[in-house]
């Protein structure tokens, strides 16, 4: 696969990499949303969460603690984010797995523009049963 971050990856674009271990590496994003934020990206060119194997996925969770308590650490966060969007619809960008890592300051200017709406009378249960179904 030719996407960027696999570039990126194999050394062909520069980047400032922080972390690398045999199935991830973590870069600084380009267009941070605050100083520190992150990528961790896996190695292999995988598009999503649910086409990345179990076993690079419990290597990429224990890769991103390490990063993350480093990151927030460093930055001397208050909180952070971390945000794993998968397809266009979602937000990702680039079809390669990554995890956006950003450190949160409790006045840093950041809004994530969530708009929550409760459920309809019945289809919370409805939606409940249907993903219960797909657990079996």
């Amino acid at each position: 696969m030719d996407c960027i971050f696999c570039k990126i990856i194999r050394g062909e674009i520069p980047s400032e990499k922080i972390y690398e271990d045999t199935h991830t590496v973590a870069i600084l994003d380009i267009n941070p949303v605050t100083p520190g934020h992150t990528l961790l990206l896996t190695k292999e060119h995988y598009p999503t969460f649910l086409e990345t194997p179990p076993e690079t996925m419990n290597q990429f969770i224990q890769s991103s603690y390490q990063v993350v308590k480093a990151v927030t650490s460093a930055i001397k966060a208050e909180g952070y984010n971390l945000l794993l969007n998968n397809n266009r619809c979602a937000g990702q960008v680039i079809p390669h797995m990554h995890l956006h890592i950003i450190p949160r300051k409790a006045k840093d200017g950041v809004l994530f523009n969530w708009n929550p709406q409760p459920y309809k009378e019945g289809e919370m249960a409805k939606v409940a049963k249907n993903i219960r179904a797909q657990l079996i």
